[in-house]
This record gives structure tokens, sequence and C-alpha cells, in this order.
């Protein structure tokens, strides 16, 4: 379902007006889309995250951007890296993300997750409820999006969310519904409603730690009988690419730099090198038993290393 994917977190390009913002967006996604990159993901956030950059930096809302790029591309897949489970209601997320399949003929995936970031709850007022709340809404979404994308006529009753007789139509383009991704790699409560609800999952940390994980999912997939090689496993990381390893160096240390942080710190979440380093490094990851890899990079609105990027990392699968 997802073998190497590019995310778009950042919107502040030197230069750029806000008016023009849009057609710099698309040109990545496009250039992604060409370049062999198979999805496209943009986060779920109303302020720019910490790890990124300034609070105030610009962010645009998830769907209304993802449904643009859909009529701009035609290949690639589509979604959020990932949704907060506390900012819509489960169903009219559901009826979102089916719209956003069928304006792209096809192409939607659903991330969600149990949401994080009490800064934007408070400031836009959305309840900011405790994680094992935050993690049995996730269930209820999980199940509710399932049954909206797969039943005719869906009735559930969750823990806080229910559905009754709830209608989606037009149905999701897909046979079989809208894939399903969980972000998140917590091992006593994610992890186990990835073996019981997802389609996919996406990961974080380095090849130990997802060895680690992946070795988690699978005993919660021995536990609810479920084959783990049906869910798709990704690492969400960062990509820094450049023709000599020295320039891949410099573009790595001042993305640290605005991320608040070292080189050796930045390189423990961003693959950095020329394209043999680069391919190695990620080569290291599919080894440890991941199926696909999804990319940010520092420096995507400049198109050109979109392109080094993937035409060096399309070469994992020949």
């Amino acid at each position: 379902m997802i073998r190497l994917g590019l995310q778009i977190p950042n919107f502040t390009y030197p230069g750029v007006a806000d008016a023009n913002l849009f057609e710099r967006i698309a040109a990545v996604a496009t250039t992604a889309e060409s370049a062999g990159f198979d999805s496209v993901w943009v986060m779920d956030h109303f302020y720019q995250i910490p790890s990124v950059g300034p609070r105030t930096d610009p962010m645009l809302e998830a769907y209304t951007l993802l449904g643009a790029i859909a009529a701009r591309t035609s290949r690639v897949r589509l979604g959020t890296m990932v949704t907060g489970v506390t900012y819509r209601n489960p169903a009219l997320l559901a009826k979102i993300v089916t719209t956003l399949d069928v304006i792209s003929s096809g192409r939607a995936i659903l991330g969600i997750g149990a949401a994080w970031n009490e800064d934007e709850h408070n400031g836009y007022g959305f309840a900011f409820p405790p994680v094992a709340e935050r993690m049995a809404r996730l269930e209820d979404a999980l199940r509710i999006c399932r049954a909206m994308f797969t039943e005719p006529v869906s009735t559930v009753q969750g823990t806080h969310h229910h559905t009754r007789e709830a209608l989606n139509v037009p149905r999701p383009v897909q046979p079989g519904g809208i894939p399903i991704l969980v972000g998140g790699g917590g091992e006593l409560r994610t992890l186990r409603l990835v073996a019981r609800y997802a389609d996919a999952c996406n990961l974080f940390g380095d090849v130990q730690t997802i060895r680690h994980k992946l070795g988690v999912l699978r005993r919660h997939c021995e536990e609810v009988g479920r084959d783990p090689s049906s869910i798709t496993t990704t690492r969400l990381g960062g990509l820094v690419i450049a023709p000599s390893a020295r320039e891949a160096e410099r573009i790595a240390s001042e993305a640290a730099a605005r991320r608040g942080t070292d080189l050796d710190e930045y390189r423990r979440y961003a693959v950095v090198g020329d394209p043999d380093a680069v391919l190695e490094q990620a080569r290291a990851y599919l080894d440890a038993g991941l199926d696909g890899l999804i990319f940010n990079m520092p420096n995507a609105h400049e198109l050109e290393p979109v392109r080094l990027a993937g035409a060096t990392l399309s070469a994992l699968y020949p």
C-alpha cells in the first residue's frame, strides 16, 4: 500500500507569498509523483509543531489541502500523517475521507492517531482529555470509519461516539473501503489497536527501535489471530540528500539548528548523505522489517532535492 512517501509538514518558503503558497505546494506534490514517490502526506495541525518551526508559522487545514492536491495529481495516494482523533466527529471524518477518495479517484488513506498537541486544542477550544480517553475515542473512530467505509448503512455503539443507521453516499471508490493507517508506536495500546483494526501503521525511531516495535506488533497480532504481513508498516523520518556528502551535512546542520538540536541528534531522526549513503541508510530500515518509508525534507520546496530523492530511493523497490 505504501512504499515511498513524501510528507509536507512545512509551509514557510522564502520569497513565497501566501497567495502563491498553494502553487508551490502543488509543485512539490507533482514533483514527488513524477520522481517516483507513491504517496503524499500532510500533517493534521492548526499551529506549526515545535520540531518543525515556530508555532506562528503558516499551517493549512489538512483535508482542504489534500483535496486540492488530489486535483493536481493522478497517481500518488493521499493522507494525513496523522489526523488527530479529537478534532472531528468520527462519522464526519469518514465522510471527509470518503469525499477525498471520490475526488482522487480512489487514492485516499485515512491516517489517524490519538492526538497530542494540547496547545492547539486549547487555542481552538477542543477538549483535550487524558490519554486513556483519547485512546478509547481512537478505538471508536476506527470502528466507525471502518463500518462507514465498508457497509451501506452502519450502526456502531462506541464508548464516546456512535452512529445509528449512518449513510455514506457516494461510497468509497476503493474496493473494500479506504485503507486505515494508525500512527504511533505505543506498545500497550496503540499497537494493539493496529493489530485489531488497521491496514497499516507508522512508527518512529532508529533501526533498533523499529525492529523492537515490529516485534511487539507481531505479538499483538498473534493474540488476536491476525497475520502481521497483512499490515503495511512504515517509518516517518527526515531526509537530507544532496549530490555530495558535504552539501548534505551543511543542509542537515541548518535543519538541526531550526529544530533547536545538534547534527548528531538530527541524524537519529533523519537519513542524511549523498545518494549512495542515503540508499544504504534507507535500506537498513527495510532490512529491519518495514514495508515502506515516509520522509519529510527541509528543502522540498526547492524541488530538485525531491527529484534526487525519488530517483535514488526508487532503487529500493525495483
